[in-house]
């Protein structure tokens, strides 16, 4: 539909530089013996999975998305010669050898599930609390061994979780030794008993590799209230990106200095500006100092939900620093 998806007048640009010095900083705080799995599901959190994936090739050791037709898409196997794991649930009516043909080992939680996909070397994906799409702790045992996995995984927030991943995979009976376990994302990388077999980084990845702009269309003095809700300032401009575009009132820099976005509008924003400030100037809506943490405060959600939104409010060009 015209007016939806990304605006003509942002620029998302990637550094694939700084998603390769995070992977490498998340390698060093691991350690040896630790598979990293790079999450890109979501296209790399809106960063594009295409270009991730080749950038970090030889850092990670595999990939995780959400579904098989996020790999498929992406080619993550053709662009790295390595698998992803689906960390969602197994997509309906979809055999094992559409999986072989990606490189994707679904994630299963049934023993019907685990049957029908065994040829494609699914992971169990094991409920610790989140209760989402999970194996109940008391079928692990059934589900694994109709699978033939050796490998399990978790959803966890807690170091709490992950320990209790390894509890249950062993009160069923399965070998530790001989069993992949992984549940630690971004929250839990700095937790050494989190980490078990691998960790699955997502969030920091991207810290800092997108930068998010566009420009003032308008400036000016205003006389009485301003817009659809009547807010009161003394000068204020115009982007043209609005909640069409994923867009949100909250936080913005303009000439070096945090600014107001007062006020959304379906296809443009007020923000608030200072007496300096003239049609033209760049307004940074990510980046430059403006973190994805911070945005995400001034929206009140996570910054995961704030990358994914701004990276999809333009159209993206890749650079290396």
């Amino acid at each position: 539909m015209v007016g939806m998806g990304p605006s003509a007048h942002v620029k998302c640009q990637i550094d694939l530089g700084r998603v390769r010095e995070n992977v490498s900083e998340i390698r060093r705080v691991v350690g040896t013996g630790v598979a990293v799995m790079a999450v890109v599901k979501a296209d790399a959190y809106g960063l594009g999975a295409a270009r991730v994936v080749e950038a970090v090739s030889d850092l990670v050791q595999g990939y995780c998305v959400f579904s098989l037709a996020e790999a498929a898409e992406a080619e993550i196997q053709r662009r790295t010669g390595k698998q992803s794991l689906a960390l969602g649930p197994a997509a309906a009516g979809v055999g094992a050898d559409a999986y072989i043909a990606a490189g994707v080992r679904p994630g299963v939680c049934s023993v019907e599930q685990a049957e029908a996909l065994r040829a494609a070397g699914p992971a169990v994906n094991v409920d610790t609390g989140q209760q989402r799409f999970a194996c109940p702790a008391e079928k692990v045992g059934d589900v694994m061994r109709a699978a033939g996995a050796r490998e399990a995984f978790t959803h966890a927030s807690r170091v709490e979780q992950a320990e209790r991943l390894v509890s249950v995979v062993e009160a069923a009976g399965l070998e530790r030794a001989g069993v992949m376990l992984h549940a630690a994302g971004t929250s839990l990388l700095s937790e050494p008993a989190a980490r078990l077999d691998g960790v699955r980084p997502g969030l920091a990845m991207y810290r800092g590799a997108a930068r998010v702009s566009t420009r003032l269309a308008e400036a000016r003095d205003t006389r009485g209230p301003v817009g659809y809700t009547g807010f009161l300032t003394p000068r204020v401009g115009v982007i043209l990106c609005g909640y069409s575009n994923g867009y949100r009132t909250g936080v913005c820099v303009v000439n070096g200095q945090r600014r107001r976005v007062v006020e959304v509008g379906m296809q443009s924003a007020f923000v608030e500006l200072a007496p300096g400030d003239r049609a033209g100037d760049e307004v940074v809506l990510l980046g430059g100092g403006l973190t994805e943490a911070e945005v995400a405060g001034a929206w009140g959600t996570t910054p995961h939900e704030a990358l994914v939104r701004l990276c999809g409010c333009g159209r993206r060009d890749y650079g290396v620093g």
